[in-house]
C-alpha cells in the first residue's frame, strides 16, 4: 500500500467514526424501556345481593294463653325446617331484604288430660341489617302462623293460629355461595277457639334456631 493511499483510509475511517459518534451517544442518552409489571386487579368485593334458599333446625318453647295458661301447659320441644328469600345491598352497606320460612316438630306439653302440640309454623319476614364485608347483623319482622293440636280426653282438634313475630339474626359468608346464620324469633300467636274444650287457647313463642343458605 502506497503512502497516498494508506493516508485515504485513515481519513475515511475517521469519518465514518465521525457519522457514528451522534448516533452512540443518542442511543446511550435514551432511557432503556422497563418493562412493566402487569397491575393486579383487586378481588371484587362481597355483596348480599341475590336469592338464597336454604335449611334451619332449632329449639322453641312457649307459654300458653287462655286455655293452655289455665291447665299450666308450656309446650317446648325440636323442629327442623327450610326457608328462601332476597337481599339487597345498597351502596352504604344497607342491606334489605325479605324472607320465608316452614317448620315442623314437636313443640308440645300435656297436663291434667289435656295436652297441646305445635304441629308446624312459619313466618313471612321482612329483614333490614348492616353488612361489614362478610358479617351480617340483621333485625327482623312480620307476620306468623301456627298450626296447633289441642287433645283433651279422647277428643282432638287442630287450629291453625295467626300473628306476628320479630327477632334478631347473625349471618357469615363463608364462601360467595354459602352462608351460615343464628337467629332468635319471638311469637305472638293469636288463641283460637276450641269447640272440644269450650274455650279459647293460644300461646307465646320463642325460638332460636340456626341454619345454612345457598346464595345464587
Amino acid at each position: 500500500m502506497t503512502r497516498g493511499s494508506f493516508a485515504g483510509a485513515i481519513v475515511a475511517m475517521a469519518a465514518l467514526g465521525g457519522a457514528a459518534a451522534p448516533a452512540l451517544a443518542a442511543d446511550l442518552s435514551r432511557p432503556a424501556t422497563v418493562a412493566k409489571a402487569p397491575v393486579a386487579m383487586p378481588a371484587p368485593a362481597f355483596s348480599w345481593t341475590g336469592f338464597y334458599i336454604g335449611a334451619n333446625a332449632g329449639y322453641g318453647w312457649s307459654s300458653g294463653t287462655g286455655l293452655a295458661d289455665a291447665y299450666g301447659l308450656s309446650p317446648k320441644g325440636w323442629f327442623g325446617g327450610g326457608q328462601l328469600g332476597v337481599n339487597y345491598q345498597f351502596q352504604n352497606n344497607v342491606v334489605a331484604g325479605l324472607e320465608a320460612d316452614v317448620d315442623g316438630g314437636d313443640i308440645s306439653d300435656s297436663g291434667l288430660g289435656m295436652s297441646s302440640k305445635l304441629n308446624a309454623f312459619g313466618t313471612v319476614r321482612a329483614r333490614l341489617g348492616y353488612a361489614f364485608g362478610r358479617v351480617l347483623p340483621y333485625v327482623t319482622g312480620g307476620f306468623a302462623w301456627g298450626n296447633n293440636t289441642l287433645d283433651y280426653g279422647a277428643l282432638s282438634q287442630s287450629q291453625t293460629h295467626t300473628g306476628w313475630t320479630a327477632g334478631a339474626g347473625l349471618e357469615y359468608a363463608l364462601t360467595d355461595h354459602w352462608t351460615a346464620k343464628t337467629e332468635y324469633l319471638y311469637t305472638d300467636l293469636s288463641s283460637k277457639y276450641y269447640d272440644i274444650a269450650g274455650a279459647d287457647s293460644g300461646g307465646n313463642n320463642q325460638t332460636v334456631r340456626v341454619g345454612v343458605n345457598y346464595k345464587f
